[in-house]
């Protein structure tokens, strides 16, 4: 995508916003477009079209996502440090490598999300569903996840924690996915 298209799109959706979601510009689409290594430093997508979107190795710091739908995006190797992805829908996101420090993930959908390799240091999960989410000892850095839902087969990681005790009693657990055959 052309960057003057791309700041045509972003323009839209401020007036959008601005307009409380409504009657002036229009909805950010973004939906299965080409972003590979977009500057998207501290751009406002709240409720943002963005699923299949390949956002790798794009530089979403300090950007406001919340709500956005980014079902299926490729974030592999993004910088969404300090992020604001609450609520956002992130089911399926191939978020391998990608750098999360300090992002806000509050009541986040990363149900079957790949979180492998990624820096989870300082992340908020309060409340998200991480059902079937893919991490790596790379979990012991989050910074909070108290009310968050996961998969039985995650509790290895889960009670590694350093602060389960604490939100254990808050956490809530659900059937992993049966394994296709």
């Amino acid at each position: 995508m052309k960057q003057s298209e791309l700041e045509a799109i972003l323009k839209d959706h401020k007036l959008w916003l601005e307009s409380g979601r409504c009657s002036n510009g229009k909805r950010a689409d973004l939906h299965g477009a080409n972003l590979y290594g977009a500057n998207l430093y501290g751009a406002d997508l709240r409720g943002a079209y963005l699923q299949g979107t390949d956002l790798q190795d794009a530089k979403l710091r300090d950007a406001y996502l919340g709500g956005a739908n980014l079902q299926d995006a490729k974030l592999r190797g993004a910088n969404l440090a300090r992020a604001d992805l609450r609520y956002a829908n992130l089911d399926g996101a191939n978020l391998h490598g990608a750098n999360l420090y300090g992002a806000n993930l509050t009541g986040a959908d990363l149900e079957d999300a790949s979180l492998y390799g990624a820096n989870l240091q300082g992340v908020n999960l309060r409340g998200a569903n991480l059902r079937g989410a893919k991490f790596t000892t790379n979990f012991k850095k989050i910074g909070w996840f108290y009310g968050a839902t996961f998969s039985e087969d995650q509790i290895p990681w889960v009670v590694l924690h350093p602060d389960y005790p604490k939100w254990a009693d808050t956490l809530k657990w659900v059937k992993a996915k049966a394994e296709a055959a």
